[in-house]
């Protein structure tokens, strides 16, 4: 018969010392699932207040995940879609909502099939959840850069006054993000540091970000910041359909996201490659030749163009542009040139400027419990693992479902095999 104390040992787990460097929502829900288990978390941020791109993200109406079907949800993540699966399925965007619900952040699914917050912002979901991690026990160590490891192996930090931490845990979670938005902490100042232990990391590359595009000064100087409304682009057999947005440099916006990634690549191979803009997808070819067929004598061609096919100056700009002459007078030809204007796009806008990042962590680097092989006791998630998503609360769910799965990794990994296990 085993004793009452050798039964107590077989059930309780020894409570262990976990810090997660990166506030972002893979950090964040991690030592939620962590704390949660019993361990003590301490999170290490070099912001002075964690989430600071959730909650810029969720200014303009946080979108946590997407409600369409799974299989649809799963390919958006492309080539990294078999790799990401597993963790998608056991926190899938239901998951997601409930988390939120529970916090007091009650979602709903928009138009668009996006899920947002009823608050349409992240503030006060993020308030709740603080208090929640606050009541969990988790501590926060705010204005602390990572610097590496010192010669013992030991997590080093740099303080605000140019002083070394140098910590102990028993494992840690790197949730550092990617290269975008690096004002708000997200650098990719963690790259050099892992290469350096052997780690290898696919090169960070803008995703979810515009493309540059040689526009003449008038293009430049009237229309510049003008939408492209209601529009389809198309390249290379897909097609997104949404917004654009033309900027001095360049263009942007939803439906240029959609595809910014096998548009990257493509300029990567070739250093151009041409996108196709159907100003009126509401309107077959034939449609728009017959109205614009019935053009009043004496009216401009930019006026008939607005009346008939009901385009603005913005977008006849873009058709004279791309035309580089004067445009076709000839019902077929206009019609043709509005179902199809060419556009080239030279290369990919700065990575600083884009909404999130390609590359990071190769896939072969991490086990299933997303720890890093070379690197027994050091886990990683969110952004910083080669994986990208367009915009449309992909980037979140995913980010949130590789956090669960690391802290479910990290207790799997003490319990059974880590320090003194």
């Amino acid at each position: 018969m085993t004793r009452p104390d050798e039964n107590r040992a077989a059930v309780e787990k020894p409570i262990r010392n976990i810090a997660i460097i990166g506030a972002g929502p893979a950090g964040l829900i991690a030592a939620e699932r962590l704390a949660s288990a019993g361990h003590r978390v301490t999170i290490y941020e070099r912001m002075a207040s964690p989430a600071r791109k959730f909650l810029l993200a969720g200014r303009g109406g946080l979108n946590l995940t997407h409600s369409e079907p799974f299989e649809a949800l799963l390919g958006r993540y492309r080539e990294a879609k078999d790799w990401l699966e597993p963790v998608l399925r056991a926190f899938p965007p239901q998951a997601l909502r409930g988390w939120a619900d529970g916090l007091g952040a009650e979602t709903f699914v928009g138009s668009s099939g996006r899920v947002f917050p009823r608050a349409m912002k992240a503030s006060p979901l993020l308030r709740a959840w603080l208090r929640r991690l606050d009541g969990l026990g988790v501590r926060l160590a705010s204005g602390r850069l990572w610097t590496g490891w010192d010669e013992a192996g030991a997590p080093t930090f740099k303080l605000a006054s140019d002083e070394t931490e140098t910590i102990r845990p028993d494992a840690v979670l790197l949730a550092l993000g990617g290269a975008s938005w690096p004002r708000l902490g997200s650098d990719g100042g963690w790259v050099p540091l892992l290469e350096g232990r052997g780690v290898a990391v696919s090169p960070l590359r803008p995703a979810n970000g515009g493309f540059t595009v040689a526009w003449s000064p008038l293009m430049q100087e009237r229309f510049a910041g003008q939408p492209l409304k209601r529009i389809i682009i198309r390249f290379g057999g897909e097609e997104a359909a949404g917004e654009a947005m033309i900027d001095a440099d360049g263009i942007e916006g939803g439906a240029i996201y959609a595809l910014s990634g096998p548009i990257r690549e493509a300029i990567m191979r070739a250093s151009v490659a041409e996108i196709t803009i159907d100003l009126r997808p509401d309107l077959a070819v034939g449609d728009i030749a017959a109205r614009l067929a019935k053009r009043r004598k004496g009216e401009t061609l930019s006026n008939h163009l607005r009346k008939a096919a009901g385009l603005a100056p913005v977008a006849a700009a873009l058709m004279r542009e791309s035309a580089g002459t004067a445009l076709p007078t000839e019902p077929d030809r206009l019609a043709a040139l509005i179902k199809a204007v060419p556009l080239r796009l030279d290369a990919p806008m700065p990575i600083a400027r884009a909404i999130s990042t390609a590359g990071g962590i190769a896939r072969d680097e991490v086990d299933a419990g997303f720890m890093l092989k070379r690197l027994p006791g050091v886990f990683v998630a969110g952004e910083m693992l080669d994986w990208e998503a367009p915009t449309g609360g992909y980037l979140l769910q995913a980010s949130f479902a590789t956090g669960v799965a690391a802290a479910a990794g990290i207790d799997d990994w003490l319990r059974l095999s880590g320090p003194n296990g």
